[in-house]
């Protein structure tokens, strides 16, 4: 089994120290939102075929990958790196210290462990095309050597994304646009070649109706990668968490309105104060990343379905 840790919220950025806990205790608890059952998932070496960490900020986790690597795990870290302004990135590290912390990782690790994800991207008067063909020209160079893939994905306008993007643009002052499939496609082929330029294969997340010529289908989880990092075969199905997804199986221990970054495209997180709160109420020393205040019923990990980031399902608050 492929742990994911975590596209629901950032656990490397806030709750490495918990990740930690629970790695050393041999499993994690965590709640499924649509019928509010227990499930123990195990963190065994035995029962662990990888890591996955997503982040935004991989720096307070560093300390913590020496100790994973020690007891066995391969992993992979897919860092976002997108260096947006602050109206829509409240409270994402610098662009810069992030490059660097990625230089760390390759050189102590290897550079398959690194990939680079430059998502979501967003058209707005902050951020026109131009922007993203300038900054990500500067980032492919900066990285150019410490990965050898780039993810890109353009906005969900979901209901709660919408919400939170307009919302934002009152507050802040800005505009944007939900360009047309050419216009992506067009952008998507430049930012093709400048990532070729700088020794990279870009990939797509969940969006196949942009696979420009010389962009890949992306594999977040991605068991091949996980191969190449730890040298054992790992045998996992491909199985995405929805219809477009090109990963293979694994369970995220994840949850959702747990991360404050604060960013505006988000699609795990209703509302930036909810997920503060949340922060603020997370206890290192539990078994769940959000303990449950109600009462709850456990059952065995084998049982539990998967449940994807772009689940639609209503969930309770």
């Amino acid at each position: 089994m492929i742990i994911s840790v975590s596209y629901k919220t950032d656990i490397p950025t806030f709750y490495g120290e918990w990740f930690v806990r629970r790695l050393q205790a041999g499993y994690c608890k965590m709640l499924n939102p649509y019928n509010r059952q227990v499930i123990r998932v195990s963190l065994a070496r035995e029962d662990v075929d990888g890591f996955v960490f997503w982040t935004k900020n991989v720096g307070p986790f560093l300390k913590h990958l020496g100790e994973v690597q020690s007891r066995g795990y391969p992993f992979i870290i897919q860092h976002t790196i997108n260096g947006y302004p602050r109206e829509l990135e409240k409270a994402v590290v610098n662009a810069d210290r992030s490059v660097e912390h990625l230089k760390r990782i390759a050189d102590t690790f290897s550079a398959a462990v690194c990939v680079w994800r430059y998502d979501t991207i967003i058209i707005s008067s902050l951020t026109p095309v131009e922007f993203h063909l300038r900054r990500f020209e500067q980032l492919a160079k900066a990285l150019e050597g410490v990965t050898d893939e780039v993810v890109i994905s353009f906005v969900h306008l979901y209901a709660k994304t919408l919400r939170n993007m307009q919302d934002a643009a009152e507050e802040h002052g800005f505009t944007w646009t939900d360009p047309s499939l050419e216009e992506k496609r067009d952008l998507a082929s430049k930012l093709v070649e400048i990532a070729r330029g700088h020794k990279m294969q870009l990939t797509i997340c969940s969006q196949r109706e942009y696979l420009v010529e010389g962009a890949g289908d992306a594999r977040c989880v991605d068991a091949v990668r996980l191969e190449r990092v730890g040298g054992q075969k790992i045998r996992a199905s491909l199985r995405g968490n929805r219809k477009e997804c090109g990963c293979f199986a694994s369970r995220d221990i994840g949850e959702y309105d747990t991360c404050p970054h604060g960013c505006v495209y988000c699609y795990a997180v209703r509302n930036h104060e909810l997920a503060q709160r949340r922060f603020k109420q997370h206890k290192p020393e539990s078994e769940f990343l959000f303990e449950p205040d109600f009462p709850v019923t456990e059952k065995p990990a084998v049982d539990a379905d998967q449940l994807g980031l772009f689940d639609t399902k209503p969930k309770k608050a």
